[in-house]
């Protein structure tokens, strides 16, 4: 079965924006320093594509998602930036309650039950499920999140998006460190699988 991936970027006090509606992306996450080639590499399919012919990486395949999940809040960063599919190389679902379109035609519109769409998904074949954000779909989704991939940044916020939006009912989910992998720019990426 595939997985479900969270691969998010966070701060050392666990927010992955500072405020809803802003791009943390080169403000609160540096974009440059010995992780981000190395991140680039591992995750290529990761790269926006208006972003990825300035890098030469148009014609790069996928190395570990076919499919990628946002919320509402991480799509309206995008497309207030102009851009109606970031991701057309991957299979894009937008999860919302609000919404009743996308001016994509190529992204698919979860209106409701968010679980059993995924778990559905999760069932096809293919490759793992990139959830890119944001924090209240993960949480939303937290019993369905296989590992989670976090690109940990030397930054402390105070406030902002949490990675897990808190749960209305508290509850404790175990994960085991896999792997770590510490770049000299002091990010690391730490890498959970589920209990």
């Amino acid at each position: 079965m595939r997985k479900l991936i969270y691969l998010v970027a966070a701060t050392l006090d666990g927010f992955i924006a500072a405020s809803a509606g802003s791009d943390p992306s080169g403000t609160v996450f540096e974009l440059e320093g010995d992780h981000a080639s190395a991140l680039l590499d591992e995750y290529p399919e990761t790269i926006p594509f208006h972003v990825r012919p300035m890098i030469g990486m148009s014609d790069v395949e996928p190395r570990h998602f076919d499919t990628v999940l946002e919320g509402r809040a991480s799509y309206e960063i995008g497309r207030s930036q102009g851009v109606s599919d970031a991701y057309p190389h991957l299979r894009h679902l937008v999860f919302s309650s609000t919404l009743d379109a996308t001016p994509a035609e190529s992204i698919e519109l979860v209106t409701s039950d968010a679980i059993a769409h995924v778990r559905a998904v999760k069932a096809e074949r293919g490759r793992d499920i990139w959830l890119c954000g944001g924090g209240s779909l993960a949480a939303s989704l937290r019993t369905e999140i296989d590992e989670i991939h976090l690109k940990l940044h030397p930054v402390v916020l105070g406030t902002g998006v949490p990675l897990l939006a808190p749960p209305t009912t508290p509850e404790v989910d175990r994960f085991r460190l896999r792997s770590a992998q510490p770049f000299e720019s002091g990010v690391s990426l730490m890498i959970y699988e589920h209990c």
